[in-house]
């Protein structure tokens, strides 16, 4: 049985859709294109988590100045989370700017790993190696 939502965290949840820090839009516009699929705003009652892989039940949460007096709040949340089989990962702001690639890499290799441990770099292709000739 499905459990409703409440329409209060569906609005919430539309207006932080529609008003991305830049953190989340620089991640967004990465790893959209990835699957398995990732979610933005993604509704966990009573929680809205920033970045969701709903496949790899990973969590992701962009953290600006603003957590560090929410630290009591943060850990209830995340305590939460993982009680209902999310992993949560927490990245900060500045660092997501500072390397947007090296975030979106990190987050692909959590989600990976929850969903069974896929290798995140593929094998090398065996483009550009000389052929070695096949002994009769």
């Amino acid at each position: 049985m499905r459990r409703r939502i409440d329409p209060k965290l569906t609005a919430r949840a539309r207006v932080l859709r529609s008003n991305p820090t830049p953190a989340e839009l620089v991640i967004w516009h990465r790893i959209s294109r990835y699957r398995p699929a990732f979610t933005r705003q993604c509704i966990e009652p009573p929680y809205i988590i920033d970045l969701a892989c709903r496949t790899a039940r990973l969590a992701v949460e962009f953290d600006g100045s603003q957590h560090l007096e929410a630290i009591d709040y943060d850990a209830r949340r995340t305590a939460c989370l993982e009680a209902n089989g999310w992993r949560v990962i927490r990245l900060w702001n500045s660092e997501v700017l500072a390397n947007p690639d090296g975030a979106v890499l990190h987050i692909l290799e959590n989600a990976a790993e929850c969903l069974g441990g896929t290798h995140p770099h593929p094998l090398p292709s065996r483009e550009g190696r000389a052929r070695t000739p096949r002994s009769r």
